[in-house]
């Protein structure tokens, strides 16, 4: 079975920088797309930056380019999110996904088939 856990996320202030990182068991972390979402009450979940089992990378929302960074560890079984010169309107809770190449979940937000269960960001302005 594989599991998702997200860490990292809290209370900070603007300006300060966070980062999130997810530790991937029980699969295989490598052949795995990666990213990160997040979502704030009654929006829908957003995709901000996604990273290949290679380490291409690309931020998919406009407000947190320049700001946040996508990376992998494969070694470690772990994806990070950098954020940096965090705003208000990023606080949100955070989610990775995993993209499992040879597995599709049919109840899962396409084409994401593994999701942890997320870390609440805060930012005080």
């Amino acid at each position: 079975q594989v599991q998702l856990v997200e860490s990292g996320g809290g209370l900070v202030q603007s300006g300060d920088s966070l980062r999130l990182s997810c530790v991937v068991s029980g699969g295989t972390f490598s052949s795995y797309m990666m990213a990160w979402f997040r979502q704030v009450p009654g929006k829908e979940r957003a995709i901000l930056a996604a990273i290949g089992w290679g380490g291409d990378s690309i931020v998919h929302e406009d407000s947190v380019k320049g700001r946040f960074t996508i990376s992998r560890d494969n070694s470690k079984n772990t994806v990070y999110l950098q954020m940096n010169s965090l705003q208000a309107e990023d606080t949100a809770v955070y989610y990775c996904a995993a993209d499992d190449p040879v597995y599709t979940n049919p109840d899962s937000l396409p084409p994401y088939d593994y999701w942890g269960r997320g870390t609440q960001v805060t930012v005080s302005s």
